[in-house]
């Protein structure tokens, strides 16, 4: 590390909490450890505010919390700091693209997570996993194009999510953000609501050069933050591009990864 780190930047699911998308008591532990040696912590996700919210009171969050990559950034009584939509223009676009491309399409508002069907891939999954149920649709209408915040292409089909990646990455160029959070979810956000820019604002939030900052994570979303911070760790159950792009490696989010990371780079 090129300087001492003050604050930790860490990734949700895959990261933070294991396949069962719990928050192990080791894990607790060691962010309430990092408020002992005056380190704050802060959070960055895919997810909505709402499916945030249950982190909030075991680890004692007083940051802001980075929701939809940056997309919402909200209180920890997820009142909203800032917001950055997609706009109705570029969400339309998104979304044809995504079932022109054969992905089922997710528009996600400031206070809805919007579905056409709820049988469809990872719906159900989601739902448990956010700890809410989707509004169904027949259709995303001009209200909802014009509250986006995020769409999110899913498709169990990882290569075609790739491909997926590549030529809207490609179309939408300064338009919009354009990465996987999941090998089967693509996520679609404002240019400025990525995992970089959230480095960005939480050095200017929390008065905190970006050097300082250390931040972990495991999909290839996160290497956007890995790029910005002083200090970047990659999870065990990352790909080995991702892990090529962080100064440490750590074990698997079903090993203690992110506990055996903060003990070991944070705490000594």
């Amino acid at each position: 590390m090129s300087a001492p780190i003050r604050l930790l930047l860490s990734d949700v699911d895959g990261t933070l909490v294991n396949a069962r998308k719990e928050l192990t008591p080791r894990a607790v532990a060691a962010v309430r450890a990092l408020a002992g040696r005056d380190i704050g912590f802060a959070i960055t996700s895919g997810r909505p505010p709402r499916g945030m919210a249950m982190l909030i009171e075991p680890l004692a969050l007083s940051l802001p919390l980075a929701a939809f990559n940056g997309g919402l950034v909200t209180r920890p009584d997820l009142s909203v700091v800032e917001s950055h939509g997609l706009g109705s223009e570029v969400a339309r676009t998104v979304v044809d693209s995504l079932r022109g491309h054969g992905l089922d399409a997710w528009l996600l508002t400031d206070s809805d997570w919007l579905v056409r069907d709820a049988g469809a891939p990872h719906v159900a999954r989601e739902q448990w996993t956010l700890q809410f149920a989707p509004r169904v649709v027949p259709d995303f209408d001009d209200d909802a194009y014009a509250r986006a915040i995020k769409v999110v292409g899913v498709s169990d089909d990882h290569p075609l999510v790739a491909r997926a990646e590549q030529g809207l990455g490609a179309a939408l160029a300064g338009r919009a953000s354009v990465s996987r959070s999941q090998a089967y979810y693509l996520d679609i956000t404002h240019p400025q609501a990525n995992k970089g820019e959230v480095v960005a604002e939480l050095a200017r939030w929390c008065n905190v050069p970006a050097e300082q900052i250390a931040t972990i994570g495991d999909m290839p979303n996160d290497v956007l933050m890995f790029r910005q911070s002083g200090f970047s760790i990659a999870m065990g159950n990352a790909s080995d591009a991702v892990k090529a792009q962080a100064n440490a490696v750590t074990d698997s989010f079903e090993d203690e990864g992110f506990a055996k990371a903060v003990e070991r780079f944070l705490l000594g």
